[in-house]
C-alpha cells in the first residue's frame, strides 16, 4: 500500500508518505493528536489531503494529480472504531447479515468461518445491548470483514475496554492476524497491543513519520527509545521447547533460550516475548551465584542516551546472529564495566512478559 497525505490544521499539519506491506498488521503508534486517526480517515476517504496519493494492491483510490478520488462507500474497506456502532434496533446475526447484504454475499460465504474465527457463535440471537464491550468489538470486526474488504481499518478498538476486557479479544485478534490476506491498519497508543500484534510498525509524531518497518527490527532501534520512554524494548519470535519438571517452560529462539513460567501451550507452538530495556543488566561474564535464570552471551552494536537522566541504551546482537536486544543502564555502570560498541558482555533478562 502507498501513501502520501499532506493536510494543514491550524497549529497542526499532517505530511506523511507511507508504502507499506500489503498483507499483515502495520500498527501506526504514536502520542495522542500526533495524527495517527487522520492517516486512517484520509485512507477511509473520510478525510481529503489536497494533492494525496492512495494505492492498495493494484487499485488507485486517490490521485489528484489526475482527478481521481474514491469517496468511501467506493473504497472495498472494512472500518472499525473504539465504539463498535452496530445498529441497536437489529440482532446480531442481522447485524452481520446487512454487511453480507452491502458485499452482495447473498450466500454467506465466510459466514461459519468467520462466527468461529471471532467466536461469537452463541451471540447470533442477542441485541448489542446485551453484549460486552469485547463481544460488541468481535461482532463489528466480523460485520466488517464480511464485506470482503480489500483492507481492514482498526482505531483502537481496544481503547475503550478494560484490561480484563482487552486480554478477552486479543487473542481473537491475533488468530485474524494468522488468517487475514488482506492488509489491516491498527492505530494504537498502547505498546502492548503494538507488541502483541503487529507486524509492521509505524512511528507518528507531531504529524510525520519519524520510523517505519518491520515491528521487531524497528523496536530494537536505538534513536526512537524516547517515544517508548519506559516502555522501551524489544519483541522476540519465540517456540516453545519444553515444560520443565520444575514447572518452568523452555523457550528458543535463534540466539539464545528463555525460561518463562507455565504456559498452556504445548511444545511447539509460537509465542510473542516482549523484553523490556529496564528489566536487562550486562555483566562481563556469566555467574552462577545470582536468582536469574536468563543470560543471553551478547556482542555490544552501540549505545545512545536514554530519556532516564543518567541513563544509556545499549543495543545487543545476540549470539549466533540471533535478534536484537535493548538493555537500559546507568551512564556510572557503562563508565564502571567500559561498555563499549564491539564488546561481548552477558546479558542478564530480570524479566520476561509473554505476549
Amino acid at each position: 500500500m502507498e501513501a502520501r497525505f499532506r493536510l494543514a490544521y491550524p497549529g497542526f499539519t499532517l505530511d506523511v508518505d507511507l508504502n507499506l506491506p500489503e498483507k499483515g498488521v502495520t500498527a501506526l503508534f504514536g502520542p495522542s493528536g500526533s495524527g495517527k486517526t487522520t492517516v486512517l480517515r484520509c485512507v477511509a476517504g473520510l478525510e481529503r489531503a489536497p494533492g494525496g496519493f492512495l494505492k492498495v494492491a493494484d487499485s488507485i483510490w486517490q490521485n489528484d494529480a489526475h482527478g481521481v478520488f474514491l469517496p468511501i462507500h467506493a473504497r472495498p474497506l472494512g472500518l472499525v472504531f473504539q465504539e463498535a456502532s452496530l445498529f441497536p434496533h437489529l440482532s446480531v446475526r442481522k447485524n452481520l447479515e446487512y454487511g453480507m447484504k452491502r458485499a452482495g454475499n447473498a450466500r454467506g460465504e465466510g459466514f461459519d468461518a468467520m462466527l468461529d474465527l471471532l467466536g461469537i457463535r452463541a451471540l447470533l440471537a442477542r441485541d448489542p445491548e446485551h453484549l460486552s464491550g469485547g463481544e460488541r468489538q468481535r461482532v463489528a470486526i466480523a460485520r466488517a470483514l464480511l464485506t470482503r474488504p480489500r483492507l481492514l481499518l482498526l482505531d483502537e478498538p481496544l481503547a475503550a475496554l478494560d484490561v480484563k476486557k482487552k486480554q478477552e479479544i486479543l487473542p481473537y485478534l491475533e488468530a485474524l492476524r494468522e488468517e487475514l490476506n488482506i492488509p489491516v491498519l491498527y492505530v494504537s497508543h498502547a505498546p502492548d497491543e503494538v507488541a502483541r500484534l503487529a507486524d509492521h510498525l509505524v512511528l507518528i509524531q507531531n504529524g510525520r513519520v519519524t520510523a517505519s518497518g518491520a515491528l521487531m527490527a524497528t523496536l530494537a532501534r536505538l534513536d526512537l527509545g524516547s517515544a517508548f520512554t519506559d516502555d522501551a524494548g524489544v519483541v522476540l519470535e519465540t517456540t516453545v521447547a519444553a515444560h520443565e519438571a520444575d514447572g518452568l517452560v523452555r523457550l528458543e529462539f535463534p540466539g539464545g533460550r528463555l525460561y518463562v513460567t507455565e504456559r498452556d501451550k504445548p511444545p511447539g507452538s509460537r509465542l510473542r516475548c516482549r523484553i523490556h530495556a529496564r528489566d536487562v543488566s550486562l555483566a562481563l561474564s556469566a555467574h552462577n551465584d545470582t536468582s536469574i535464570l536468563n543470560v543471553l552471551p551478547a556482542t555490544v552494536v552501540a549505545i545512545a542516551g536514554a530519556d532516564a537522566p543518567g541513563h544509556v541504551l545499549v543495543q545487543l546482537q545476540l549470539a549466533e546472529g540471533g535478534p536484537l536486544l535493548l538493555a537500559r543502564i546507568t551512564e556510572r555502570s557503562r563508565r564502571a564495566l567500559a561498555i563499549a560498541p564491539g564488546m561481548a558482555v552477558v546479558a542478564q533478562v530480570k524479566s520476561v512478559a509473554l505476549l
